[in-house]
């Protein structure tokens, strides 16, 4: 099956794009990117968990989850908003 360079490809449509595997890549940076993103994502998730643990109660865990769930939610939506007004 040949591709069509003027038809893009749709998300999980077939034949994939070929990738050159031969590129260059800079392991060591590209390890130390991961690693940082991981250690961030596991700081933020600590934060939560540290604040979820300070609650008194299961019905106050409850409520505090909810807090953080609408506030993610609230960040989410101000930077889809920001991102589809740059357009």
């Amino acid at each position: 099956m040949t591709e069509n360079p003027t038809q893009p490809r749709r998300p999980g449509e077939w034949p994939a794009p070929r990738v050159n595997l031969d590129a260059p890549a800079d392991h060591d940076e590209l390890y130390v990117q991961r690693a940082q993103e991981r250690a961030l994502h596991e700081m933020v998730l600590g934060s939560i968990r540290h604040d979820l643990t300070q609650q008194p109660s299961p019905a106050t865990i409850r409520a505090a989850a909810t807090r953080w769930k609408n506030a993610i939610t609230h960040i989410a939506d101000d930077l889809i908003n920001t991102r589809r007004n740059e357009r």
